[in-house]
Order: C-alpha cells, then structure tokens, then sequence
C-alpha cells in the first residue's frame, strides 16, 4: 500500500514537472512571438519614416513670398485655390515638400491618394483608402502583411478628393510616437496654440487645414451617425465636439467656420486607458476650390 501510494506521488510530481515545462516552454514562445512581432514593428515603422525622406523633399517651412516653384512632379507645383492668394494673404507658412506619388503607387502601394504633414511632429505619412474594406489599413500595413502600425487612412464614405463637408482620417496612437500618436500633443496648450496647420497633399494640389479644436470624443462613428449632407449637421458635430470639457481639450473659436460650405478634416486617433473614447484634432480648409 506505501509502494503505490509512493508511486502515486512520484508520478504526480512527474505530471507536475512535466506541465511545468509546459508552461515555460510556451512562455518561451509566446515571449519570443512577442518580440518578434515588436522587431517587425519597429522594421515597419522605420520604413514609413525612410518612405516620407525618399518621397518627398525635406520639409522646411517657408513664408509664402520666399517660397519658390519647385521642379516638376507629381505633386501640383502651386496650390489649386480659387482666392490664389489666400494662403499669402495670411501669412501660413508653406512647406518646401512635394510628394511623387506616381512613385507611391508603382512602388509602394495603389492605395495611397494622399499624403499628410504636421510640422514638428512624426506625422508625416501616406494615405491610404481600401475599396471595399474599411478597417483594412486598422490592421494591415503598407506591404500587406497584418499587425501594427497599420497606416494613416480614410474610409469610402469619404471623396479622396476632400470634397466633402466632413472627411475623417484614422491613425493608431502607436507607444513609440508613430502613426496619429502625434496627435497628442495638441493635449498641450502652447503646442496647440504654436502649430496651427495640418497640409494635405493629392496629386492635384496640397490642401492646408487651420486647426481650430483639439478634443476628446466618444468612439462612436461619426461618419454613420451624422449625415453631413443635411442642413445643421455639420453644426450638430462641432456642438457635440466643443461641448467636451477635459484638461486636454483646447478650442480656437477665433477660426472662422461656415458650417454649411467649409471643408472639415477630423483626424482621429485613440486614447490609451480610455477604449471607449479617441481624441480628434479638427482643422477647416482654407484654400478653398
């Protein structure tokens, strides 16, 4: 009886032994799945920041009288406004950049239509819209393969020609500062007040948008649950916008909206510990067609 009871211990710790093998060996793995999926992410982040140096001239902002028409590409050499000197006229500074994205899209990927630039800050990327899968570029990046960072990109609810009264971009709020992480640092009121533009590029023309509100928000879709189209919505949305109190959120209300024709940019990125909420930096066109 003290024989099997001895060998009914013996093999318990032998089942215990073995399980916790198990289990470290599967920690082994997980931890070295982990880090291989934060190298490839690191990899991928890294390209996009070499993506924007080979793709682009350097950015350097420049006031609109000493800025000289650049070589021909892709990009429109001159602002397509229909008040052309707009952007002189109030002194916005204009980057020395130009994006050939005939390159892009032969090289890189056929899905990128535009391209957005913050200045003094990483945002600095492609932009991207799937045909027919808007949460696609949530979770796959610029070759195709899945995981973060993902891509900046806007859904088909929205013109790729920023046409309409609202377009919104979405961006990862990435832990390393990449993709719309930047987009944070509006939670600071001296950065909020000293960065006033958000430039967009297409391959027709580069679009500047005057920030004017920089907020939390709820996580709900605003492009499904406001119809832009209708009278008042659009004055709906910035009720609902500015109407957020958070030690974060700053509003310019000097901006100058016309709810029913302006051109709004949302972009949109999370807030870490808070999955219900994002946080939106809005800017309205200015050089308007």
């Amino acid at each position: 009886m003290a024989d099997m009871e001895k060998n009914h211990k013996n093999n318990q710790n032998q089942i215990w032994k073995i399980a916790t093998v198990v289990c470290v060996v599967l920690a082994v793995v997980a931890l070295g799945i982990f880090g291989v999926r934060k190298i490839q992410q690191g990899q991928r982040e890294a390209e996009l920041a070499q993506l924007a140096s080979r793709n682009t001239i350097p950015a350097e902002t420049q006031t609109p009288q000493s800025t000289e028409p650049s070589q021909a590409s892709t990009a429109a050499e001159e602002p397509s406004t229909g008040e052309p000197d707009i952007l002189e006229e109030l002194s916005v500074p204009i980057p020395e950049k130009e994006v050939d994205f005939e390159k892009l899209q032969a090289e890189t990927n056929k899905d990128i239509y535009a391209w957005i630039y913050l200045p003094d800050s990483m945002i600095d990327y492609p932009v991207l819209q799937h045909p027919s899968n808007n949460t696609y570029y949530l979770e796959y990046n610029l070759d195709g393969s899945k995981g973060y960072p993902g891509c900046i990109y806007t859904e088909n609810y929205n013109k790729k020609d920023f046409s309409d009264p609202v377009t919104v971009m979405y961006g990862h709020n990435m832990k390393s500062g990449a993709m719309f992480a930047g987009l944070h640092k509006f939670e600071d009121a001296e950065y909020f007040e000293q960065h006033p533009y958000v430039y967009v590029y297409t391959p027709e023309k580069m679009l500047v948008y005057r920030i004017f509100a920089a907020s939390e928000y709820s996580d709900k879709h605003i492009l499904l649950n406001y119809d832009f189209k209708k009278d008042g919505a659009v004055n709906g949305f910035l009720a609902e916008v500015t109407s957020s109190r958070s030690m974060g959120n700053h509003y310019n209300e000097e901006v100058e909206i016309d709810p029913e024709n302006s051109h709004i940019l949302v972009l949109s990125t999370c807030i870490s510990k808070k999955p219900n909420n994002r946080y939106l930096v809005l800017g309205v066109l200015l050089n308007e067609d």
